[in-house]
């Protein structure tokens, strides 16, 4: 049998088309931003239906708790969501957070990336390139240590105590450059200011002339799920205008890859 596409309009006159189903979604497509409430005669003008049959699938979606009564007219009921979820359930983490990173690396002209924790590594699940400044070439499924990564600092930041206290007793810190930190109480200082403060600034820690500022997103439960950042090149005021004018927009992108998330997409990280 041929695929029937949304636009061909033969497939509507066809035995497989259920005509009762299509009114009812022409029902819930009736209401939107500029139409939040709508009597029964408005919705039977915007679906091109009678006013008895707009009647009947009105009630028949108030009573699967799709609609709402409200007076004269009906609003869209939360439940109506739950249509919705399983679209974004389908998608990987990755495919919701792609355009939002691509937005933010061409709003601040640097390399945006998102990464998880794996054990002492975090590992790159997302990278959107923007200007070279690494000697090494970074992508999908790329590992850095964490201790000198500033999405590694952040996701250490996610761990109970417990976890922390393990990671750490586990955690082998090497120098890259003069600039890394590898005392362990330092380092467990670092992630406890990194905690406090939301956000992570890594200065010429990981390579000479590399910068990264790093946020959380966070699940429904208020947990860390993963980190994104954005890698700059260094000079002297760096941290200062990373703060000022990257941070703010790291922190929206984050803040909209929460919003766009069913909470049973994003686990909690873990060591």
């Amino acid at each position: 049998m041929a695929k029937a596409v949304r636009n061909d309009p033969t497939f509507e006159d066809s035995r497989d088309f259920v005509q009762s189903l299509a009114r009812g979604l022409s029902v819930l497509r009736a209401f939107d931003a500029e139409h939040t409430r709508l009597g029964l005669a408005d919705i039977a003008s915007r679906t091109k239906m009678s006013r008895a049959a707009a009647r009947r699938l009105v009630m028949t979606l108030e009573h699967l708790g799709y609609v709402r009564n409200a007076g004269r007219e009906y609003v869209l009921s939360p439940s109506v969501l739950e249509l919705g979820f399983g679209y974004l359930g389908s998608l990987n983490l990755t495919d919701l957070a792609q355009p939002l990173l691509e937005d933010l690396a061409r709003a601040v002209n640097q390399s945006s990336s998102m990464a998880v924790l794996e054990g002492q590594s975090i590992v790159y699940v997302l990278r959107v390139p923007g200007r070279r400044i690494m000697s090494v070439t970074l992508g999908v499924g790329a590992r850095l240590p964490a201790f000198s990564a500033s999405m590694g600092r952040v996701l250490l930041s996610g761990l109970d105590e417990p976890a922390l206290d393990q990671w750490l007793t586990e955690c082998r810190p090497t120098k890259h450059t003069s600039y890394t930190v590898t005392d362990t109480q330092r380092l467990r200082r670092i992630v406890d200011e990194v905690r406090h403060q939301g956000y992570a600034y890594v200065e010429q820690e990981l390579e000479l002339g590399l910068c990264s500022l790093a946020v959380p997103v966070h699940n429904a439960d208020g947990r860390i799920a993963t980190a994104i950042n954005v890698s700059m090149p260094y000079h002297p005021d760096a941290s200062r205008e990373a703060i000022r004018t990257i941070l703010p927009q790291l922190k929206l992108t984050a803040s909209a890859i929460e919003t766009c998330m069913p909470s049973h997409r994003l686990p909690a990280v873990s060591a």
